[in-house]
């Protein structure tokens, strides 16, 4: 496809979770044209939900679309394998076992259909119109319900032997520590800086501290959100919270450095909004675990992809990438 083709094509940015599965038609600028969601969670079998997603979609197709304008569908989900198009063991989908839904697409729609865990689609979709335009080595790491992570090296994304690569929340922080929730694993990333683990930490902390604000909610109330707005009220027991957060993430940042040496990390997710209270002891306790040929060379970055839509352009990113890298 000639390049003065570009502006008229438009790709389909599919992001599966597992409950919500938002969508949207955008342009090679990165525009969102129309979007919609869909239950994920009610379609016990993947071809149903690929039947509901067609009929959802269908009439943006026809709107949008002219006679091969339609550039393809890019698919971030849980546990996708961008080397066989494929949804494997995804903890948190109704369809078990190895779920070959590319092809299950492309089947239905009649065009191209690429995907890879949502991580790795959002790092794609901050290189081609985010934070790390220009970038050609970066880390993205995605600080929410979980931990995820996408590398880009070289401008392309690692994937490892197997499609795998890059799950950077699950590596050990602290040997023998915390029990994840899920995997069963002590002491990973993911038990500390996202916002579960954010959780889990203010329930330790306010317990040795009777005079906390955090005490003034109960069990189930306490989350990231409310550690967030008592340490904004100076709730010493919540800024430690975030301060600990913080370290145990710039811990791992520095491993992360020295294994790819990045030109610059960037943080996306619900859990960047505590903002200076987990970037600051984030970046000292990564500088100070560096070696100094390491050191004051990364940077730490917001995303700057609006929350709501970085999932669906991500997931776009995927198309437009051998059009833009």
């Amino acid at each position: 496809m000639a390049l003065m083709d570009l502006s008229r094509q438009v790709a389909l940015g599919v992001d599966i979770g597992g409950t919500n599965t938002k969508y949207g038609l955008v342009n090679h600028r990165g525009e969102i044209v129309e979007k919609g969601s869909l239950k994920t969670d009610q379609f016990a079998e993947a071809q149903d939900f690929i039947d509901a997603l067609h009929d959802k979609t269908a009439p943006l197709l026809r709107k949008y679309c002219e006679q091969d304008t339609f550039d393809g569908i890019g698919i971030g989900a849980p546990n996708a394998n961008y080397y066989s198009g494929t949804i494997e063991q995804a903890p948190n989908l109704r369809w078990k076992g190895v779920v070959p839904f590319a092809a299950m697409m492309n089947e239905k729609f009649g065009v191209s259909c690429t995907m890879t865990n949502d991580a790795n689609a959002a790092a794609l979709g901050e290189m081609m119109f985010g934070a790390a335009r220009g970038m050609k080595n970066f880390i993205m790491m995605t600080l929410g319900t979980g931990v995820g992570s996408g590398i880009i090296t070289n401008g392309q994304l690692l994937y490892g032997s197997d499609g795998f690569a890059g799950e950077l929340g699950h590596t050990i922080v602290k040997p023998g520590g915390r029990k994840h929730w899920s995997t069963g694993s002590e002491g990973s990333l993911e038990a500390y800086a996202s916002a579960t683990g954010i959780g889990i930490t203010a329930k330790k902390m306010r317990a040795e501290f009777p005079n906390s604000m955090l005490n003034s909610y109960s069990e189930e109330r306490i989350n990231s959100k409310v550690v967030f707005d008592c340490a904004m009220a100076g709730d010493p027991t919540a800024i430690e919270v975030f301060r600990y957060t913080g370290q145990k993430l710039g811990e791992a940042l520095a491993n992360f450095v020295m294994f790819s040496s990045p030109e610059a990390i960037l943080l996306f997710g619900g859990v960047i909004k505590a903002g200076d209270f987990i970037l600051k002891p984030a970046k000292l306790h990564m500088e100070r675990n560096l070696l100094p040929i390491f050191r004051n060379k990364v940077k730490l970055v917001f995303s700057e992809l609006d929350e709501a839509d970085a999932a669906i352009l991500g997931a776009s990113a995927l198309v437009w990438e051998s059009h833009l890298l």
